[in-house]
């Protein structure tokens, strides 16, 4: 009997343990830090290309891809809800 409680105790412990791993991922997936990072890295990158391409104000071209991410990012909860709502009944 006590072995069983044992691992039940264990298995309770598991499972709060990758609880606690998804929760930090999702909190990490829906951060504003994540989505000002990439559209940091997207900026810098951006601008290198347009630079070795011979582009005018590369460093102003490059807002569009960055700005068009957090867009992209920001308009998703909407859109997410929207299709559960359509499509899971």
């Amino acid at each position: 009997m006590e072995e069983r409680i044992k691992n039940l105790e264990d298995k309770i412990g598991a499972i709060n343990e990758r609880n606690r791993k998804v929760e930090a991922d999702k909190a990490w997936e829906t951060s504003y830090f994540r989505v000002v990072l990439i559209a940091c890295i997207i900026y810098i990158i951006a601008v290198k290309m347009l630079y070795f391409l011979g582009s005018n104000n590369y460093y102003l071209n490059a807002l569009v891809p960055s700005i068009g991410y957090i867009i992209s990012v920001q308009s998703l909860p909407f859109i997410k809800k929207w299709w559960i709502k359509k499509n899971i009944k």
